[in-house]
């Protein structure tokens, strides 16, 4: 499994990206890595956020086997279980700053104490309770796995300086459970949105780039642009959750964008 990483400006697997992991460490990361993305990218049900809840726990076991092995020569085997995950990662925190640079040795490990807390403790899938997180809780750990991932290509890449900011930048990008990728376009597949959020929720995907106006409308499938210009982007451009660049017909999710993607479009 490769995992081609794609931009325009480049088309980069993780293998390439990640060749200087040891190949008993890269490939278990890159595997529990995209097979997390696969499924949060598909989550609709309980099931599937406790799937991709495993995928993220075999993520971080496969981090902390080769931060062992990078920092002290040797790390508990694959198969045998971490009896107390946390406690591993503070070993590693504890090391003297000669042991690694301070993001192997305290920030990662710091970062993986965070994410397998939050998986393991506050029980993806969970029922009950009077707020449904399943939703935002994969999306902290899906963002912090990101993190991990970019992290370890900025330390160990071959790549030039242009290249691995491309894979970094292209798997950073926001995922949602809610948008289908197919056949070079986008579809909202949370039902009952309007057209309005139905844009800001496609825009949430492309965090660091605008969107073709054309391509927004047709991704929502609006029967007329000029509408589409005039009810949605224009509106939501006075309302400044989004910036509407009517010279260059691209349009960018603003800060208040995000904020009302992320607290009511995602959780309502």
């Amino acid at each position: 499994m490769t995992g081609n990483t794609s931009t325009s400006h480049s088309s980069i697997d993780l293998e390439t990206a990640l060749s200087n992991v040891p190949n008993k460490f890269r490939q278990k990361i890159i595997t529990a890595y995209l097979e997390l993305k696969k499924r949060y990218s598909g989550a609709s049900r309980d099931s599937s956020w406790d799937a991709a809840g495993l995928s993220a726990g075999k993520f971080c076991e496969g981090i902390l086997r080769f931060l062992q092995n990078e920092l002290t020569g040797a790390f508990i085997p694959f198969g045998t279980h971490i009896s107390n995950f946390a406690d591993e990662c503070g070993k590693l925190i504890k090391l003297p700053i000669t042991s690694g640079n301070e993001s192997t040795r305290v920030i990662i490990p710091r970062a993986l104490i965070y994410l397998y807390t939050l998986r393991g403790k506050r029980g993806i899938g969970h029922v009950g309770g009077d707020v449904e997180a399943n939703q935002i809780d994969m999306a902290t750990i899906i963002r912090t796995c990101d993190w991990i991932t970019c992290e370890l290509i900025r330390i160990y890449h071959k790549l030039s300086l242009e290249e691995a900011q491309a894979v970094v930048d292209a798997i950073s990008q926001r995922e949602s459970p809610f948008i289908w990728n197919i056949a070079g376009k986008k579809r909202v597949l949370k039902l009952g949105l309007s057209y309005k959020q139905q844009t800001l929720l496609l825009l949430y995907t492309e965090p660091d780039t605008g969107v073709l106006t054309e391509d927004l409308c047709e991704w929502v499938e609006h029967p007329r642009i000029r509408e589409f210009k005039s009810d949605v982007l224009v509106k939501l451009h006075g309302e400044r959750l989004i910036e509407y660049d009517k010279a260059n017909e691209i349009v960018y999710l603003s800060p208040l964008g995000i904020e009302e993607v992320e607290t009511k479009i995602i959780r309502g």
